[in-house]
């Protein structure tokens, strides 16, 4: 299966550096300058990676990524910030609006390609094509769907990937670095925040609504998900 990736960057070089080592690993580019431009290719070319610059002529990295998790036809399309905003406050904004991982310029074109295979993995695996039900909550993994009582909600790819990571731990504690591991394929030698896991559980139980409280915190070591008819509080 060849991917399909859209590099939005208004620096030629940059463009030229991504496309270059992304080829070399067999993906299919294309490539923006601007906001606009972006988000008409993202729609119509239908991606599975947009590797996204935040500040861009016309429409801003952060408005693109949450126009896509928007639309019913680009939510699931996964989203790397590639940008030169290295605070804090810029990361945690940019997970919360659907982003899959955040890399800071400058950078490593090989930890950057590292980033993307862990993103796509996640697509490659088989899943189970059995639906799944917890009280009022429905997960179907072939379909990649979830329903709160019976209304489908749009879930993001790490969302999704990491929901159903919980539930198929049967109600086993999965700490922060297993989650990382099942979830984002990274190991102890990418070093990447443990509150990107916090960030997306919080994204997480604001969208499983009345369900929320299914994910529990464990303290101090880290997450599972209520199997029971009963969702443990958060």
């Amino acid at each position: 299966m060849t991917w399909k990736a859209l590099i939005v960057d208004d620096e030629e070089a940059i463009v030229d550096l991504v496309r270059y080592h992304l080829e070399k690993e067999g993906l299919t580019c294309l490539s923006a300058k601007d906001g606009e431009t972006a988000l008409q290719l993202a729609r119509e070319q239908r991606p599975d990676l947009v590797i996204l610059d935040l500040m861009l002529p016309g429409i801003d990295g952060l408005e693109i990524c949450r126009l896509l998790r928007r639309d019913p036809s680009t939510a699931t399309i996964a989203i790397i910030m590639l940008t030169a905003k290295a605070e804090e406050v810029d990361r945690i904004v940019g997970l919360e609006l659907g982003a899959d991982d955040y890399v800071v310029k400058p950078f490593s074109p090989r930890e950057l390609v590292a980033r993307i295979k862990a993103v796509l993995r996640r697509a490659r695996e088989p899943v189970s094509s059995s639906k799944k039900t917890f009280g009022h909550l429905a997960v179907d993994e072939e379909t990649r769907q979830v329903w709160v009582n019976e209304r489908l909600i749009e879930l993001t790819v790490k969302e999704f990937d990491l929901l159903c990571a919980l539930i198929n731990a049967k109600g086993r504690v999965l700490t922060r670095d297993q989650l990382l591991d099942r979830v984002w394929g990274y190991t102890n030698a990418l070093e990447i925040e443990s509150r990107t896991i916090d960030v997306h559980i919080r994204r997480l139980r604001e969208k499983l609504g009345p369900e929320h409280g299914r994910i529990a915190t464990v303290k101090g070591v880290g997450y599972r998900f209520a199997m029971d008819a009963s969702p443990a509080s958060s």
